[in-house]
Parts: structure tokens; C-alpha cells; sequence
């Protein structure tokens, strides 16, 4: 009878760990549909064909060697040990132990891995968009999930020198968002600003193409967000597992309400209108600032964590423009501002966060990644180049990257 019940408790665990592997892979759609909207009509071909294919290469290239790095055998805490592909020396047995007697998959777990880290590269996607070119962003999203990503996600995820020194992230703020926006950082700031954009002196609005677009990638990375945090309790076959899944759930969804309306109101109180690209962001940074600690806050709590994520979220677009930094989507803002605020809000809920350790992490995950890819961004930017002719910026990525149109009828 034990062996039944453990069998059963292994079939329904690795069933929930694939559905909410699932659901972030659902994000992929909603990055894409985002992008979309808030880009140009005709850059639209091109970040869709970006976000589909930078998905596929952080598939294989996480296969290949970013999990074993993630997951080693062993390591020095800092440098993992090297192996290479899903069944080398390092990577899962057929079941691996979660907690206590709890076993499930371990090629779930990959599964559930490998989305994670193709949604870091999609933040990426946004920040760049309008001006780069498609191959060197597809170079960089090799480099970015088969070695800048998977190397920090070892030192708190896999065991490494973050996760000793008592840093706390439950599902990504830092790990995947703050990982994802600092590499975007770091591209922007060697792409420059989209033709147009900072003129005499003066931030010129350059609006999206399609808003309902935009909204339905928003509802759609919302729904994905319940598989980000709530798979990362990675057991649901007990009571206590299935209470805490619960609350995260409930935890994710107050928070993205709460950066909706801080960001509707704040945008209302700053530009005297209600500010529906302002309002989506807030939904993602509400969602981003929970994704650090989802589980110890009470529903009230994570409400005023997301409505504070929602408020920087604006703050932080608003500031990035001043300095002229141009992320067409607020992708920097909303996962890198607000991942930082996520990561130094868990000590608020968790007795065994510390500010001290949560900005260590903080600043070491941004460091690594920001220098690395901006070292790799340097390469491309030398050898190849990563930006569009100023010619084809004027005529869009989609016929001089593509060749298509995502709205041949409608002409300019």
C-alpha cells in the first residue's frame, strides 16, 4: 500500500511540475503578443520571429550544456563543473528527491528549467527592439542560456557560493528578471536609442502599433505567472504543499491587481490620463516583485509589494528616458527596477532573509551578467555589428531582417 501511495504521489507531482512548465512556456506567447503591440508596425515580423526563435535556442542550448552547468554533480561554489548534454554525469536520474519523500521527475525538472530560462532571454527581446539585428541578438541568446544565465542560476539555484551566503529568491526576481533586464541594460546601452527618439533636447513618444495586442500579452503573462511561482513550490501531493501552492496563486494575482492600479492612479496623478501602457507594465512589475518571495507574505502584504512594484515601475520608465535609455516595451524597468524591490521586500515576510544577503545577491547577479554581456555585446558590436542601417530602421526590420510585412494592407 505505501509503494501505491508513493507511486501515485510521483505521478500527481511530476503531472503538476509539467503543467506549470507549461504555463510558462505560455509566456513565450505572451512576451511575443507584448513586444508586438508596443512596437511599430513594422518591426512586428521581425520581434515575433525573435521571440519564436530565441524559445527554440534556449531549449537546445540548455539541453545541451546550460542545465548541467545550472545542476552539476559538484563544483567550487563559484565555477560549476562542466558536463555536457541532458544525460551527461550531472544531469537528473529519472526521479530526483524534492523534499522529504517526495519524488517526481527529473526530466520535469528540466522541463521546468529550460522555460525559465527562455523567459529571461525574452526580456532581452523587448529592450533591444526596433534597431538590432536579428542575427546578433540570436548569437547573444546562445552565449545568454547556455552560459551568462545558467552560471548565476548555480549560485543560488544549484547549490553555489549565493545560496551558502543565505540569499533568498523563491522563483526568479533576481535569478531570471534582474538576470534577464541587466543583459538588456547592457545592450541598449551599446545599440543607442531608436532614430527619433531623443531629438533638441526633447523625449519623443514613439507609440506601439497595436494596444490590444499589447493587453493580451499582459493577460497572457499573468496566467503563465501562476506556473512561474506556483511550480516553484515544485510538490503539490500533500496538504501542506497544496495549501502553499494556494496562496502563492492568490499572492501572484493580488500583486499584479496592486501594480495595475498603482500604476493606473500614479500615471493618472503624473500625466492627468489613465496611461494603459503604464498600467501593463505595472501589472508585470507587481508580478515580478512577488516572484521573489510569493509564499511567506500575506495576501495583504503582497498587495502593497506589487502596488510598490507597480509605482517604480513608472518611476523607473520616466527616469530611464531621461538618461536616454530607450526600451521601447519598459522591459528594464519592469523586470530589473522591480526585481531589485523584489529580492530587498522578501525580509519584509521571511524571518530568514537578511537585507544584508539579499542585496549580495542582488549585486553580484547583476554584475556578472551586466559585465558579461556587455563584454559579448562588445564582440558582436566589433566583429559583425548588432545595429540596422539607419536606412533600414526607416523602412523597419521586418522587410530588411525578414523580407515580410506583419500589415502588408496598411500602408504609411
Amino acid at each position: 500500500m505505501e509503494g501505491q501511495v508513493i507511486e501515485l504521489a510521483y505521478a500527481l507531482d511530476t503531472f503538476y511540475f509539467l503543467v506549470m512548465g507549461a504555463f510558462v512556456m505560455w509566456m513565450a506567447a505572451g512576451f511575443s503578443m507584448l513586444e508586438a503591440g508596443l512596437v511599430r508596425g513594422k518591426s512586428t515580423v521581425e520581434i515575433l520571429t525573435k521571440n519564436i526563435a530565441l524559445y527554440s535556442i534556449a531549449s537546445i542550448m540548455y539541453m545541451v550544456v546550460g542545465y548541467n552547468l545550472m545542476y552539476p554533480s559538484d563544483g567550487t561554489g563559484v565555477i560549476p563543473a562542466v558536463s555536457f548534454f541532458l544525460g551527461g554525469d550531472n544531469a537528473a536520474a529519472d526521479v530526483i528527491a524534492s523534499d522529504g519523500d517526495i519524488y517526481y521527475s527529473g526530466l520535469s525538472d528540466f522541463f521546468f528549467q529550460v522555460v525559465f530560462v527562455a523567459t529571461a532571454m525574452s526580456i532581452i527581446s523587448g529592450a533591444v527592439a526596433e534597431r538590432m539585428k536579428l542575427g546578433s541578438f540570436l548569437l547573444f541568446a546562445v552565449v545568454m542560456t547556455g552560459l551568462i544565465y545558467p552560471i548565476q542560476g548555480y549560485w543560488k539555484w544549484g547549490g553555489g557560493f549565493l545560496d551558502a551566503a543565505g540569499f533568498s529568491d523563491f522563483a526568479g526576481s533576481g535569478v531570471v528578471h534582474l538576470c534577464g533586464a541587466a543583459a538588456a541594460l547592457a545592450g541598449v546601452i551599446l545599440l543607442g536609442a531608436r532614430k527619433g527618439k531623443y531629438e533638441n533636447g526633447q523625449i519623443n513618444a514613439i507609440p506601439g502599433a497595436n494596444m490590444p495586442l499589447a493587453t493580451l500579452g499582459t493577460f497572457i503573462l499573468w496566467l503563465g505567472w501562476f506556473g512561474f511561482n506556483g511550480g516553484s513550490e515544485l510538490i503539490v501531493s500533500n496538504v501542506a504543499e497544496a495549501n502553499a501552492v494556494a496562496l502563492i496563486f492568490v499572492n501572484t494575482n493580488t500583486a499584479a491587481a496592486g501594480g495595475v492600479v498603482a500604476a493606473l492612479l500614479f500615471s493618472k496623478i503624473l500625466f492627468g490620463k489613465f496611461d494603459l501602457s503604464m498600467s501593463l507594465n505595472g501589472a508585470i512589475g507587481g508580478l515580478v516583485s512577488i516572484t521573489a518571495e510569493p509564499l511567506a507574505p500575506t495576501p495583504e502584504l503582497a498587495l502593497l509589494i506589487g502596488a510598490i512594484g507597480g509605482i517604480i515601475v513608472v518611476v523607473s520608465i520616466i527616469l530611464l528616458d531621461r538618461v536616454k535609455i530607450d526600451d521601447p516595451v519598459g522591459a528594464i524597468s519592469a523586470h530589473g527596477t522591480c526585481g531589485i524591490w523584489g529580492l530587498v521586500a522578501v525580509p519584509l515576510s521571511n524571518a530568514d532573509a537578511t537585507l544584508g544577503a539579499q542585496l549580495y545577491g542582488t549585486i553580484t547577479i547583476f554584475a556578472w551578467t551586466f559585465i558579461a554581456s556587455l563584454i559579448f555585446w562588445g564582440i558582436l558590436k566589433a566583429v559583425m555589428g548588432i545595429r540596422i542601417t539607419n536606412d533600414a530602421e526607416d523602412v523597419g526590420a521586418d522587410v530588411t531582417e525578414c523580407g515580410i510585412e506583419a500589415y502588408p494592407e496598411f500602408k504609411k
